[in-house]
């Protein structure tokens, strides 16, 4: 079964950096996308960042481009978000995902591309 634990969130101030973390110790076989994710009250869960299974392909939201780093050690099943230069707007609950997939060089955007979910982790960011 898939088992994602998220760590990493927390208060910060506007401009600051946060690096999120996501273990994987699922036992899944075959490829799998990793996604981030986050979600306001109130509001629908959005796609942040993705990358294949090979890591070689990212995908992000258009606000967090230049600012959003996503990666992947496959030595110890984890993922990272790391975030840089925070806004406020950037406040919500994160989650970490994975989606099968047959085609390792591909990331996926859609929450509906996606089989498992983290618990999700709060980052709040004050002005």
């Amino acid at each position: 079964q898939g088992q994602l634990v998220e760590s990493g969130g927390g208060l910060v101030q506007a401009g600051a950096s946060l690096r999120l973390s996501c273990v994987d110790s699922g036992r899944r076989f075959g490829r799998y996308v990793m996604g981030w994710f986050r979600q306001t009250p109130g509001k629908e869960r959005e796609f942040v960042a993705g990358i294949s299974w090979s890591g070689g392909t990212t995908y992000y939201v258009d606000s967090v481009k230049g600012r959003f780093t996503i990666s992947k050690d496959n030595a110890k099943n984890t993922i990272y978000l790391q975030m840089s230069s925070l806004k406020p707007e950037d406040t919500a609950v994160y989650y970490c995902a994975a989606g099968f997939t047959l085609n390792g060089n591909t990331a996926y955007v859609g929450v509906a591309n996606y089989n498992y979910w983290g618990q999700g982790t709060q980052v709040t960011v004050s002005s």
